[in-house]
């Protein structure tokens, strides 16, 4: 009866030191994700993407259509 309870105990013990873990584990996923975040919105902000460049006012090309890559 003393090795069930024994065992019991033990398993307890285990599952809440691997739930530990594992929140750290998810905490430090969450900041690495925050940090990404951030950078992705800084250099986003940073290029100018609403700017195109205006169709040339003369000569044979590119007053038409206004293509770039």
């Amino acid at each position: 009866m003393d090795v069930s309870i024994s065992s019991t105990v033990s398993t307890a013990l285990y599952m809440n030191q691997a739930q530990t873990a594992e929140e750290m584990q998810m905490q430090v996923l969450r900041n690495a994700l925050d940090m990404q975040a951030q950078q992705v919105t800084e250099v986003l902000a940073s290029a100018n993407l609403g700017a195109e460049p205006n169709l040339a006012q003369e000569g044979s090309l590119g007053t038409q259509i206004n293509t770039y890559a």
